[in-house]
This record gives structure tokens, sequence and C-alpha cells, in this order.
């Protein structure tokens, strides 16, 4: 505990300095989708090596067919203390359109007052200021005479671009990253004064389809009501996969998918009002999916199936009487528990080749498929991670799922064998891709001091 509580003096000695680093990290516009910022990605890397080098770490850049990974190992004075994989990535988003930001972008920004005060840049949220709460805790416990845990870092360059040079990465150095549990620091609080841990993700199937009928575009007042209109055959298949009451129809949809246990049910009944404000956020006001399910469970552990685009004829200014030869949609299926995203793109396609009528032919494309995440929810570590949380924060930590993926936990399930803590300290209002992203200053903070009780609380 005098080891925590010196830890704990220094970042809060240290918040000032602590921002200049951050700001220094977010001047480099380490845009790893356009080829021209490689170079700052590059440079964005070296930068976080000497970072870990400056709190004692033996660090190094590592060079991927893509961009660089950077990799430091941080030694516990306790050789038998756990060993911990901490995540998190450099790269960030392309800032466009740039005229919509009221401060240049890879100028960090200090706006608003109190506790509503933030650091407004590219990446100040996801996920420079988030990876940089965790390297501020260990450059504490540094000064305070060494870590609680044996700690590699991981720091990657492409997540904002897909991650494709991780899977390798993470086959050919699996001996150096073995951990007892790996850390991610890339997720939101439940609100801004409440911890979280989210322990599941949601999987995805995303397919294109496009159903095609003449050879050719054609009038529509020499052949409609004679030739197919792939624009109807395909809305009448996408119609025909939800019911009345909001449940996808797919054959064997379901399978797979559990109820909720009923202690994360019952912290999730404590939302309804914030279910209400975060629609309320975005000018609605019902829950539009699955009848009998509120909007917070929709989001984080219930399977969905939705539209992302759809295209067909003549879709520019004025009228132009047309039956197209081919119409096409974007469609994704939010996947939990077990539920096969093999088994569900199929039958996705049975479903589509069911609905042709004589005269239309459908072709797909995929775009990936991955299993839902269900991490651990009464493991030693997630319990001790709590405590702390709750030991930082006055609240308890909640339980929570996430709507979205995050590859990263489940390449290190495959490649590596580890469960994850999912513990960020993002708000849904940082506006994260967005312009004007930012990042609270208590946030920051606080995710400092909150990584320096967890890390204590797993070395203990």
């Amino acid at each position: 505990m005098a080891a925590l509580d010196d830890a704990l003096g220094r970042i809060d000695a240290g918040r000032e300095a602590a921002l200049k680093r951050l700001a220094d990290l977010i001047a480099i516009p380490s845009i790893s989708a356009d080829p021209a910022r490689w170079p700052d990605c590059t440079r964005a890397a070296d930068w976080l090596v000497d970072a870990l080098k400056e709190i004692g770490a033996d660090a190094s850049r590592r060079d991927t067919a893509g961009r660089p990974m950077v990799v430091g190992h941080l030694v516990s004075s306790n050789r038998d203390a756990p060993r911990v994989l901490f995540y998190g990535h450099y790269d960030v988003q392309p800032p466009d359109p740039l005229e919509l930001w009221s401060s240049p972008p890879f100028e960090a920004t200090i706006v608003g007052d109190g506790d509503e005060r933030k650091l407004r840049a590219r990446g100040a949220s996801d996920d420079k200021g988030q990876l940089m709460t965790f390297v501020e805790a260990c450059r504490a416990f540094k000064e305070a005479g060494g870590p609680p845990c044996n700690v590699t870092f991981l720091f990657e360059g492409e997540e904002e671009s897909g991650s494709t040079s991780l899977p390798a990465f993470l086959a050919a150095n699996s001996k150096e990253l073995d951990a007892d549990v790996a850390l991610v620091c890339d997720t939101d609080m439940l609100a801004d004064d409440v911890p979280a841990v989210t322990t599941m993700l949601r999987g995805l199937v995303y397919e294109d389809v496009t159903v095609q009928a003449a050879d050719r575009d054609l009038h529509s007042g020499l052949y409609g009501g004679a030739a197919a209109n792939p624009i109807r055959v395909l809305a009448r298949a996408l119609a025909g996969l939800h019911d009345s009451d909001g449940r996808v129809t797919l054959e064997g949809f379901y399978d797979g998918v559990e109820e909720l246990p009923e202690e994360i049910a019952e912290q999730w009944r404590a939302f309804e009002a914030a279910d209400e404000a975060m629609l309320a956020d975005v000018g609605l006001s019902v829950p539009a999916g699955e009848k009998g399910r509120s909007a917070r469970e929709m989001i984080w552990s219930r399977p969905t199936c939705e539209f992302n685009g759809i295209v067909g004829g003549y879709t520019g200014v004025g009228a132009k009487t047309v039956l197209p030869a081919k119409a096409s949609a974007k469609v994704s299926f939010r996947l939990v528990g077990a539920q096969d995203p093999a088994k569900v793109s199929e039958s996705f396609r049975r479903h589509m080749r069911a609905a042709m009528p004589a005269d239309c032919r459908v072709e797909f494309e995929s775009h990936g498929a991955s299993p839902a995440i269900s991490l651990p929810a009464r493991s030693e570590a997630l319990t001790r991670a709590r405590r702390a949380l709750e030991a930082e924060w006055g609240k308890p930590a909640a339980l929570v799922g996430s709507g979205g993926s995050i590859p990263i936990v489940g390449a290190f399930k495959r490649a590596l064998k580890l469960d994850a803590l999912l513990i960020g300290f993002a708000s849904p209002d940082d506006g994260i891709h967005s312009p004007d992203e930012g990042y609270r200053l208590r946030a920051f903070h606080k995710g400092a001091r909150s990584w320096a009780r967890v890390l204590a609380a797993i070395g203990a």
C-alpha cells in the first residue's frame, strides 16, 4: 500500500507534465490509412520507444510489413509477480473534414470548464490519451521503486486500418508476449464518474448482396410491369429478414444466443434512464429492435441484422424513368454468445436465394466474419480490477458489453490464449473519429490513478 500511495501522489504531482507528454504525442499525425502519413506513424512509434525507455523499460520498435509495433518490458523487483500485457494503438483516424474542427486537429487544445475540461485533438481519446494513462501509471511506479507487476507493452500502429500486420506479429512473438492477463484501454466508462469493465464484445458478419435481372437498364414506360425490378425484389427479400417483433427470421440465427446472467441483467436494469438519454441525444425516443428488450440490452447482448446501405437505379438530380438492371445492399450482422459466423452467413445467403423470382439471380461478396467474445465474469483478475476501480471512483465498476467489435481481444485469445480486461476511461461524447474529438482531463488523470490501483491489485 505504501508503494501505491507513493505512486498515486506522484501521478497527482505530475499532472501538467503528463499532459505535456500527451500533447507531444498527439502532435504527430500518425494516420495509418494515409500512405503520406506512414513516416509519421514510424515517428510516433519511435516517440513511444523513447517514452518507455525513459521509465526504465527495455523497449524497441519492431518493423512489420505495415506500420511498426512497439514492444517494451518493465520488470518488477518481485520476479515472481504476475505478468500483464498492455495493449494500445498509436495510429489515429484521418481528421477530415478539417473545416469542421474548432482548432487544428493535431494541436492539443484545452477547452471547457471544471470537470468538463477536455483536451481537444485527433487521438486525444482514441487511443493516445487512453494509452498514456497506463504509461503514466507505470512511470509513477518506476519513480516509487518499481511496478508491482511484470509489464509487457504492445503498441500497434494499424488498428484504425484493419490491424493487417497484427496476426502474423502475434504468432511470431507469442513467447515474448506471454502473460497471465492482457489489459486493453480502448473502451468507455459507463458514465462520466462510473467505471466499467467490458466483458462482452459482439462479432460481425458483413455481406454485400446484389440482385441482377435484365442485362441492361430498361425504360420503365416500355418495360414496367413486365420486367422484373431488382429494387423491388431486393427490398422484399430484405424486409423478410425481420418479423413484426423485430426478431431476425433466418433459420438457426439464434442458435448459441443465451439470456443474460441475472447478476448482469440486474445491473443493466438500472440503466434505463441512460438508455432514454442515449436515444434522445440522436433525436430518437423508442427502441426499434426486438420488442421487450431495452436499448442497452439490444446493443450489448443481442444479435442484430442491419442494412448499412442500399442502391439501385437512378439516384441523381431530377427524374429518370428507368428500371435498373441490378440493385445492391450492404448487410451486417452483429453476433453474440456462441453464434457461428459461417452458419449465419450461409443462412443469409439461403434466404436471399430463396427470395429470387424467375429471371433474377443474386451474388454475394463477404467483407469478413468474426465470432463474438465473452470474457470470464468471475475471474480473480476481474474481481481485483473491479475493487481497484471502485476505490478510485467511489462507485462499483459496472460489467458492460460493447455493441462493436475489438479484433485484438479475439487475436489475444486465439494466438496467446489470453483473456483480456477491457478497462477504458473514454466517454460516449468524446467524439472519436469525428471533428473536435476530445478527452476529459479528469478522465486522463483518474485513468492513470485507476491503472496504478489495478496494477497494485493484480500484483498483490
